[in-house]
């Protein structure tokens, strides 16, 4: 297959699957019918390299992961996170939640190594997926590989209409009390985070260390250097620390991206800034349907059990945690049970959902202020946190807990 036409193929599988998902509403997940596709294509007439074929080896997609978490990482605002710290609170609840049910109830049912590659990708999305799935196959386990995607993939499925019920009974609750003349505008704190400020790039010409330089040489180029040497900082650290203890690069880069992008070295959002956003996210989604290229019918039909009962035990654990903590800490359990939600599927599903929710309830522009404001700062890092930082983190662990087939034998 020549390399366009592959490129053209998985291309509009991609496109696809965003149709899908703006019809529905995000209700049908992208990634879900970008994987059945992909199975289907696989098993008639893709070659099993169609993904290294279109451009994307393997080399390429490891490159990408460092821009893109680098990336990540200067989203995060520390005096944002701040202002949200129970929202925080809540969703680390969640997530303990999360790994307690699930490790649980994973050495009642399964083996140790099952356990272990269900759990992040059952906190985060795409970075934590792909993770475990390289870690599962580079330890010559390839059902495994397949099953940390296929939980990315599915677990949508549960989070989006669970969100949506608890965030439409919270947003009655919240327009009963504003009807009634009981709400009040300081219930919330005063926190600046929007759609904007999360996925637009800094207005700044240059960052902050650079303020001296004419705004005309932060070229693409220069940005991407800057990203890359952020990058470079995370893999030499990880290296030097392996004698001592062994720590992901991949986790590293999310510190060292926040810790840039604090002191001025990269502004926020820099991929976007220099305009490889979008290719980079194209080409780690492409590598993670990669991945799905080793998934035979009887594979998913063995991996069919372990993947319901693991992502059920995630919402309970998460629900009894999120719900406990969110009454010590006085939010309602209809917006703690959200905000531990996000970790199934995180930034974009959690914005898009919340602004669906609050359209459905009102029209009316006050109300839709007042939703918004007590609604989507917490949603927004509900997802930060567990998608973007401690999924992350939590990958870079486990992964390292991976028992190949040869070290269990020894």
């Amino acid at each position: 297959m020549p390399q366009m036409l592959a490129l053209v193929l998985l291309l509009v599988i991609l496109y696809l699957g965003d149709i899908v998902s703006i019809r529905t509403k995000a209700w049908v997940p992208s990634v879900f019918i970008c994987a059945v596709l992909f199975l289907l294509g696989y098993w008639t007439f893709f070659p099993s390299d169609i993904v290294a074929r279109a451009g994307v080896p393997t080399v390429v997609a490891v490159m990408f992961m460092y821009l893109l978490i680098v990336n990540m990482g200067t989203l995060l605002s520390v005096k944002e996170l701040l202002l949200q710290w129970k929202t925080i609170l809540i969703s680390l609840a969640g997530i303990v939640g999360i790994i307690i049910v699930a490790i649980i109830v994973g050495y009642l049912l399964f083996d140790f190594n099952t356990v272990v590659v269900a759990i992040p990708p059952l906190v985060g999305g795409i970075v934590s997926a792909i993770i475990m799935a390289n870690g599962a196959k580079d330890a010559g386990l390839p059902d495994l590989a397949v099953f940390a995607i296929i939980i990315y993939v599915m677990q949508g499925f549960i989070g989006y209409p669970f969100t949506s019920i608890m965030l439409k009974r919270e947003g009655r609750k919240v327009l009963k009390q504003y009807h009634a003349g009981t709400w009040h505008v300081s219930n919330d704190p005063k926190s600046s985070i929007d759609k904007q400020q999360v996925i637009s790039s800094d207005e700044n010409p240059m960052p902050r260390l650079f303020a001296k330089i004419p705004s005309s040489y932060n070229s693409s180029y220069f940005i991407f250097l800057r990203i890359a040497i952020i990058g470079f900082l995370a893999y030499f650290v990880s290296e030097v620390l392996k004698p001592i203890v062994s720590v992901s690069p991949f986790v590293l880069c999310l510190l060292f991206g926040v810790i840039a992008a604090s002191f001025g070295f990269l502004e926020r959002h820099p991929l976007k800034k220099a305009g490889g956003f979008g290719i980079t996210v194209m080409g780690l989604m492409l590598f993670i349907f990669d991945t799905l290229s080793r998934a035979t019918p009887e594979m998913l039909m063995r991996l069919l059990t372990p993947l319901v009962i693991f992502i059920l035990s995630a919402v309970v654990g998460m629900f009894i945690f999120s719900i406990i903590v969110g009454k010590i800490l006085k939010v309602s359990k209809e917006l703690a049970f959200s905000i531990a939600l996000t970790a199934l599927y995180g930034f974009p599903a959690d914005y898009i959902i919340t602004n669906e929710v609050i359209n459905n309830l009102t029209k009316d522009p006050k109300e839709k202020e007042i939703l918004t404001s007590h609604m989507l700062p917490p949603m927004l890092i509900g997802g930060f946190i567990s998608v973007t930082i401690v999924s992350v983190v939590l990958a870079g662990i486990m992964v390292n807990m991976i028992v190949g087939p040869a070290s269990a034998v020894q």
